[in-house]
């Protein structure tokens, strides 16, 4: 199968089952031989700072000189984005030809009357396949929803447990409470793991705490409490961790306790026995990257994206603000889901821009109509400083006219559009 032919049948897949739960995946995985038990695992789970921490960790493993698969959702800039090795994209060819397979699965699920996967389970599914067939020395899967019942916790040999950040989020799907939602998080611990968190609330690490416990697996915390920041501006920022210096070049108020997390990470899989020099966690703390997160696309106005889409990670970018750009006046740019708790985000940053303008992420049924979300803003902001855009284009041009060459523009709200944001923010020059 070639990759269009590829794509059009992952896209067309929505029309299959995807409830939540292993069973779907399960049967598909073995179907085609269970490719999943070849591999082994850094499993990553929690509200924010997934991708930030799965960063981290993939660059120190590296410069170690293992191989690294990763599997993150959602992407920016590319689909092969999702499916990577070392930082590299899965081929096309690669993509088409695994599909082939995957495919004639599905055919006889279908067949003998068996759940269908939804597209995530089918390109998960696609990824071990390909990590397999290439050999990687670890898979850095991240979860897409959850933990417990997310298509990835189909595994078995998870080599680290890693939770990050854990706030409140998809509630309908992972309960009220933060402890609910940290017992769905920490559905991904298994016998024979170390587990690796930050320090949460007292509500979710007093679950985590119990089901590793229950779990017999060795907890870390990567406490932000024992990390010093030295300096910080938005090319770069030192702080000190148990006694050793560390640079990093992830903006953003929050990445001091991502880099914790990755290196308590670092330490567990030390323990573990596998051969992690100074050296080389310094140099790959250094090297990662990991765009859309607050991340500077130009300068004069600045020009700054951040995924923030859920109050939490709002709040974290307003820290960030404060933090980089204390004296500075914000025009944002907001589009969001409208599955997610807008009203919640609108309220803590509305407040803080001069000027707003709502917008509606293109192409994702999922989108908050931009009227809606601006009538959402005039709560918090004065009516005549919320502006509503019909495109995304438009949004950046308004943006860019409101602006003062000293001002910064912020778009948030979404990983969805900060692709197509770059492309366009590239192409007005």
């Amino acid at each position: 199968m070639d990759y269009i032919k590829a794509r059009t049948y992952i896209d067309e897949s929505h029309r299959f089952g995807g409830e939540m739960g292993l069973e779907a995946i399960t049967c598909l995985l073995e179907k085609l031989g269970n490719p999943q038990d070849d591999l082994q695992f850094l499993h990553i789970a929690g509200t924010n700072g997934k991708g930030s921490v799965g960063a981290y960790l993939a660059a120190v493993l590296q410069e170690a000189g293992y191989r690294i698969g990763r599997f993150i959702s959602p992407t920016l800039y590319e689909y092969r984005e999702r499916i990577q090795i070392n930082g590299g994209y899965i081929t096309e060819e690669a993509f088409g030809r695994l599909m082939d397979p995957v495919v004639k699965a599905i055919g006889e699920l279908k067949a003998e009357q068996k759940p269908l996967p939804s597209p995530f389970e089918i390109e998960t599914a696609l990824s071990f396949l390909y990590y397999k067939e290439k050999q990687c020395d670890f898979v850095l899967l991240e979860c897409g929803m959850g933990g417990k019942t997310d298509a990835t916790n189909v595994i078995r040999n998870t080599k680290l447990a890693v939770i990050t950040s854990i706030s409140m989020d998809h509630m309908e799907y992972l309960g009220d409470t933060l402890g609910a939602i940290a017992g769905q998080k920490a559905g991904i611990i298994k016998p024979g793991s170390r587990v690796v968190t930050c320090r949460q609330e007292k509500e979710a690490m007093d679950v985590i705490e119990q089901v590793c416990k229950e779990q017999g697996c060795p907890l870390y915390v990567g406490e932000k409490t024992q990390a010093e920041l030295v300096t910080a501006d938005l090319d770069h920022m030192v702080f000190t961790y148990r006694e050793e210096t560390y640079m990093i070049h992830l903006a953003g108020s929050h990445q001091l306790e991502n880099a914790v997390l990755a290196l308590a990470g670092i330490r567990a899989l030390q323990d573990a026995g596998y051969r992690i020099s100074f050296e080389q966690i310094r140099n790959g703390m250094e090297k990662a990257r990991w765009n859309g997160r607050f991340t500077i696309l130009r300068k004069n106005p600045y020009l700054v994206v951040d995924g923030a889409h859920n109050p939490d990670a709002a709040k974290k970018l307003q820290e960030s603000l404060r933090m980089y750009f204390p004296d500075r006046e914000f025009v944002f740019l907001m589009g969001v889901f409208r599955d997610k708790q807008y009203d919640a985000i609108a309220k803590r940053m509305a407040p803080m821009a001069k000027e707003i303008v709502a917008m509606e992420t293109p192409d994702n049924p999922r989108a908050l109509p931009a009227e809606e979300l601006g009538e959402v803003l005039k709560k918090y902001q004065s009516p005549e400083h919320v502006h509503v855009a019909g495109s995304l284009e438009e949004a950046l041009q308004l943006g860019e006219e409101l602006a003062k060459k000293e001002d910064v523009i912020v778009a948030f709200g979404s990983l969805s559009f900060i692709g197509d944001l770059t492309k366009l923010s590239e192409k007005m020059g």
